[in-house]
């Protein structure tokens, strides 16, 4: 026998001459990374092993692929696939290049804020031998790091789940016989057999099939099952779901039996495909960490300016030392980087996810916290999502009227009884439900209007049986009866089994069928159709006898019809309401799904993603294919629906959103999904339904499968953001405070402040309050507005302008208190004056933060409005710094270390008036603000 084809040109990548110098180079690289010997198995290839496949297999006669793949319908010999399983390697998926501990821990090193943290704790400690100051900054840095680790996600897990999705055993022809094997043995060649109950171990062309079905809704998200058929498929570029002649590995057999050819294993299968996508996907950026990294420039480069400027005022205009200039400036840098922001925003972010995980929102990666909340488009997957991936019963029509499916249906019904009885579905023990989705949905339905198939099955047995044909499109059951008539129960395709009865069975009464009758059953057929129905029909017959010949000519003709049935994967009750709020939110829901267009369009309608009729906002993979990007690009927005798609299809409509500026959020629980959930800026995973594959690639998982905790987590996410804004002000209002102090103060020749009051209030006042805002209850109006999307920034809103004003107010404030202090003296010592105004500078400095904590719990809403005390953990927190801040003042020797003097009564009513004095300010200046807003709308 010839030597097999390579798994490249299976795949039907072309290898030409460049090609194959850039795999002679990468090969060459890897060689001293990886064991010889799979290296040498891995390169091994020769001239005769080039050719590309002109046709994908599924367009081909089985006699072409048997050729292409060298094998015969017995199968190959047990020592040329031996041979193969040396060239092709295991059926499995490649492990990903994993990364250590260590590595990960450094890699939180990178951002900007973080080397500026780094860069500013040795500089305190090397020159100005602040060593305090620079422990403290290393000890946030670090905990920042391992927190950071410890939340990251485990990218590796997407591709572990997928390996481990494969079945372990597989039924294959091998020298003639059918063997047993492991499915890691398979090899492009081998012939499998299929029934039932297995797991498509590799991807197959079939060439043999008997009323097979395949479930595929992890690959493609379709819930029917797909009937597979022998037919050769034109065309080059046939999705997955309308490959009928395919089975694909890790599908679910759901019926029949079949035979197939492996022309594709490991990395090459489908699933293959996906988890090179999941590999090679880029990490996108969140909002956050964009926010964070834009703010840590911001500050370096302010920071660089005003430190620059002071040490050259203080040597040239002031004439004080180059050294004690420097080590002014330095402290002013200190002072004015908020240290404990990324420790602060990570607690913060951590506390969103404890709120979250009672609300049934696992988070996983920190950051997908916050990042919800800025959320422009959820592109939800439909089957298991939207709806429930169960196919229900919604309709039925008997007695020449359609009706509901929760009206009453009589027990005796011939309907009933047929679609129960023509049904191969299994009930366990434990009462589950196993077999094709729909035969299980009909038996359920029947369960529900209390006629359990099983009592009547055991009075009236099944004597003989026509299995389902996709050519007939029909199935028989005959039943002997207790006064020993065979009844002969039939189902299948409505327009089919209407071309075999001749009667009608009309309120009890069996009846010729007229023309008119006839058109009003294909009437409503077509009705139920157009809502996206599955609809069957039912009929039957008796007869004396079981035929000697079980054939359909005498069992399926002469029928009388019963009625029709209409079956679908409906909506979640909850589903609806979810995708109101998210519109009224401004957050577009997108539905993609395997689906065909009209299912998908109908539940998108009646979900309220789009109006009923709407066909031009769906869009399928077919016609996705046909638009070069840029186009796509520019009808994005017209779509919300997008059916028969493949994950390739998923990613490429996410990224077309984020090419708009959006950020997208995608929700999806099968292995398809896998891609498009890690490429989204958030992806969202199904906990219950969900395959390991989907949560492994996802930021949160949904612990209830529930659309409508979405829109929870949304809320959330917006009320974190909110949350990290106003512990933002705060911190730079105060060290903008802080700054402006040391600044003006060194102009004017002031000694106002030492670092040592600096470090204090920064470790006092900073941190408590400042993780306290991070837990304030979300603002009423908070889902009123539109999302802030990719382009908003910490700074938006009126951030950016409330941190000048209220940082210059702060510097002003404690500048007027030292320079008052100076001029009007309770003590006539130089020396004791000094230390009241440096000792009143201080306590004001810090009070004043403390009282401003309160302005801050809204950047625009009066304090009177959003609740002063409402948030208990804010009112511990300020009470604690106060006492902080108080006991060094207070507690003899405590001031000694600190260089600070008691106060009298005099001296502190002026400090507490001043710091007090920021509340009323601000009030007014919000009353203004808001003003000017409504004046605008």
């Amino acid at each position: 026998m010839a030597t097999p084809p390579t798994r490249k040109e299976i795949s039907g990548v072309v290898l030409n001459s460049e090609t194959y110098v850039c795999v002679f180079f990468a090969y060459t690289s890897l060689f001293f990374l990886h064991p010889t010997a799979l290296i040498l198995r891995r390169i091994k290839m020769s001239e005769e092993k080039k050719q590309q496949l002109i046709k994908p297999f599924y367009a081909e006669e089985t006699e072409q692929v048997l050729a292409e793949v060298q094998t015969t319908e017995d199968g190959l010999t047990k020592s040329e696939a031996q041979k193969r399983l040396e060239s092709y390697g295991p059926n499995e998926l490649e492990e990903g290049e994993k990364k250590s501990m260590v590595v990960r821990f450094f890699e939180q090193f990178k951002d900007l804020m973080i080397i500026v943290l780094l860069a500013a704790a040795i500089i305190s400690a090397v020159v100005s031998h602040e060593v305090v100051d620079s422990i403290i900054i290393l000890a946030v840095v670090i905990i920042n790091a391992v927190m950071g680790v410890v939340q990251e996600s485990k990218a590796e897990q997407a591709i572990e789940a997928l390996r481990e999705m494969s079945t372990p055993n597989a039924n294959v022809l091998r020298d003639g016989h059918v063997s047993t094997i492991k499915s890691t043995e398979l090899v492009p060649g081998d012939i499998v057999m299929l029934e039932a109950g297995d797991v498509v171990p590799a991807d197959l062309r079939l060439f043999e099939v008997a009323s097979l079905k395949i479930e595929e809704a992890a690959l493609t998200g379709e819930s029917v099952p797909v009937e597979k058929e022998m037919i050769v498929i034109d065309g080059t570029d046939v999705g997955i779901g309308d490959r009928v002649n395919m089975a694909y590995s890790n599908s679910n057999v759901t019926y029949g039996r079949g035979k197939g050819i492996v022309v594709n294993t490991g990395m090459n299968t489908e699933v293959g495909k996906i988890a090179g996508m999941l590999a090679q996907a880029d990490e996108t950026e969140t909002p956050l960490k964009t926010n964070l990294n834009q703010l840590g420039k911001f500050l370096t480069l302010a920071i660089i300016v005003i430190a620059v400027v002071m040490f050259v005022v203080g040597i040239v205009f002031n004439g004080t030392s180059w050294v004690d200039m420097l080590l002014t400036s330095i402290s002013l840098a200190v002072a004015a980087i908020p240290e404990g922001l990324p420790a602060i925003v990570t607690i913060i972010l951590a506390l969103g996810t404890q709120v979250m995980a009672k609300r049934n929102s696992v988070i996983r990666k920190l950051p997908a916290v916050e990042t919800l909340g800025s959320t422009d488009i959820i592109a939800s997957d439909k089957t298991g999502t939207l709806t429930l991936n169960q196919m229900t019963v919604e309709k039925l029509y008997v007695d020449n009227q359609q009706f509901d499916a929760n009206n009453e249906v009589p027990i005796d019904s011939m309907a009933m009884k047929v679609m129960n009885y023509a049904n191969d579905t299994k009930i366990s023990q434990e009462g589950d439900l196993i077999g094709d989705p729909t035969e299980t949905a009909l038996v359920q339905f029947g369960l529900d209007n209390q006629f359990d198939v099983r009592e009547k099955v055991a009075k009236e047995p099944r004597v003989a049986e026509l299995p389902f044909d996709s050519d007939r499109k029909l199935m028989s059951t005959l039943h002997e009866e207790q006064d020993g008539k065979i009844l002969v129960a039939v189902k299948g395709a409505p327009d089919v089994l209407l071309n075999r009865t001749t009667q009608i069975l009309l309120n009890g009464q069996v009846v010729p069928m007229t023309e008119k009758e006839k058109q009003d059953i294909l009437t409503n057929n077509k009705d139920m159709a157009q809502q996206a129905l599955r609809v069957l029909g039912m009929a039957y017959k008796y007869v004396d006898h079981v035929p000697a010949e079980l054939e359909s000519e005498v069992i399926e003709t002469d029928l009388i019809f019963a009625g029709l049935v209409g079956m679908i994967d409906p909506e979640r009750a909850e589903a609806a309401e979810a995708v109101r709020i998210a519109k009224e939110a401004g957050v577009r829901p997108i539905m993609i799904t395997g689906d065909h267009k009209d299912t998908a369009e109908a539940i998108a309608a009646r979900l309220g993603i789009i109006t009923k009729g709407d066909d031009a906002a769906v869009l399928t993979g077919a016609q996705l294919n046909e638009m070069s990007d840029e186009e796509f690009a520019q009808k994005v927005e017209h779509y919300s629906v997008y059916a028969r798609v493949s994950p390739e299809h998923k990613v490429r409509i996410v990224k077309a959103w984020q090419k708009e500026g959006k950020v997208v959020a995608m929700t999806g629980d099968g292995v398809n999904d896998a891609p498009a959930l890690k490429q989204a800026d958030i992806g969202i995973g199904m906990g219950i339904t969900g395959t390991e594959v989907s949560k492994g690639a996802s930021d949160m998982v949904l612990a209830d499968d529930n659309f409508a905790t979405i829109v929870v987590a949304v809320e959330e996410g917006r009320k974190v953001f909110s949350n990290i804004q106003k512990s933002v002000q705060y911190l730079l209002a105060a060290n903008l405070g802080e700054v402006l102090t040391l600044f003006i103060a060194t102009l004017l020749g002031w000694d106002t402040l030492l670092p040592i009051h600096l470090l204090w209030i920064n470790l006092v006042t900073d941190t408590f309050p400042a993780i306290a805002l991070g837990m304030e209850p979300a603002e009423k109006d908070l889902m009123s507005h539109k999302p802030r999307g990719r382009s908003s920034n910490l700074f938006s809103g009126g951030v950016f302008s409330s941190i000048i004003y209220q940082g210059i107010l702060e510097a002003a404030t404690v500048l007027f208190v030292y320079w008052s202090a100076i001029q009007w003296p309770v003590h006539t010592v130089y020396a004791e004056i000094h230390s009241d105004a440096l000792t009143m500078a201080f306590a004001t400095l810090g009070l004043m933060q403390l009282f401003h904590a309160f302005n801050v719990k809204s950047i625009h809403q009066s304090l009177f409005t959003v609740g002063a005390f409402r948030n208990k953990a804010f009112n511990w927190a300020i009470l604690l710094s106060f006492a902080l801040m108080m006991v060094i003042i207070i507690v003899p020797g405590l001031n000694d270390i600190f260089r600070v003097a008691h106060l009298d009564l005099y001296q502190w009513g002026i400090v507490i008036g001043s710091s007090f004095a920021i509340i009323p300010i601000v009030e007014i200046v919000k009353f203004f603000q808001r003003a000017s807003m409504k004046n605008k709308d």
